[in-house]
């Protein structure tokens, strides 16, 4: 039976969850992934755990952050006066945002806090600084 390998495709169900068992995704209910390993499409953590895997195989794997989406990077929050909203959006903690840069480049913010006149945006990504869990089901190598 041939093992999953750098470089292999694969087509995969996941279900992730965070160590305390909340579910944050899952293909299960949807067709399974298809990605091309070494890439750099995946975290480490999950590319990594698929790797010797055989078809039909499943497995739990548990992901340090470092291999996930790292710690939570500080120099990442912002100040933001709420003039600078929409008048008609009422911000709330937990709300995406996007924003853009001088360049036109859009970036996805969510509100970490709201004061009275600013608001704290969060630009890291909202699984940054968790651990993860996986649960793998390996369904091709193509």
């Amino acid at each position: 039976m041939s093992k999953v390998k750098e470089n292999d495709t694969v087509k995969v169900h996941y279900t992730g969850k965070l160590v305390d068992g909340r579910v944050f995704d899952s293909s299960l209910e949807r067709e399974p992934l298809e990605v091309e390993l070494g890439k750099g499409q995946l975290i480490p953590g999950f590319e990594n755990g698929l790797m010797d895997m055989e078809v039909n195989e499943k497995k739990t794997i548990k992901i340090e952050k470092h291999e996930a989406y790292g710690e939570v990077n500080e120099n990442l929050f912002q100040k933001v006066s709420k003039s600078q909203l929409p008048p008609d959006l009422k911000p709330e903690v937990g709300m995406g945002l996007v924003g853009s840069n001088p360049e036109g480049a859009e970036q996805q913010f969510r509100i970490a806090k709201v004061e009275a006149d600013d608001i704290i945006l969060d630009g890291n990504h909202p699984l940054a600084g968790q651990d993860l869990v996986f649960d793998l089901e390996l369904l091709e190598i193509l």
